[in-house]
């Protein structure tokens, strides 16, 4: 995960390209609800370009490129998220999904599995 700066200049710099972030995220989501998936793509990106690490906008690319059908592209962005975040549940869910769509079984499987795990522990951690 992302960490802010301490630097008083760095994190104000961090803080513009969050919200720069956060407009090019919000944009994407408009299109998506729009039906313009390859404009949000786009919008996605931009996000992403500016904060490789904000998963929202990562996950918001891979069900975009899903909904297109372009399920490699999709995947490789749901890899992306795991390895910022391996607790990240969504992530292994979509992977599995993903895999499924592909007809790849063992791996839709393993993901599906990892993400149930994942649950768990969080089911257990909050007693």
């Amino acid at each position: 995960m992302s960490t802010v700066p301490e630097d008083p200049a760095a994190e104000a710099a961090h803080r513009r390209t969050r919200q720069r972030a956060e407009q090019h995220y919000y944009a994407a989501l408009d299109l998506v609800l729009e039906g313009h998936h390859e404009r949000a793509v786009e919008e996605y990106r931009q996000a992403i370009a500016a904060d490789p690490e904000f998963t929202d906008a990562l996950h918001g690319l891979s069900r975009a490129l899903q909904d297109l059908n372009r399920l490699d592209e999709a995947i490789v962005v749901a890899q992306q998220i795991s390895e910022i975040d391996p607790d990240d549940i969504l992530a292994h869910t979509s992977l599995s999904i993903l895999y499924q769509k592909k007809g790849m079984v063992p791996e839709a499987e393993a993901e599906g599995n990892k993400a149930r795990v994942l649950g768990w522990k969080q089911q257990l951690k909050k007693g």
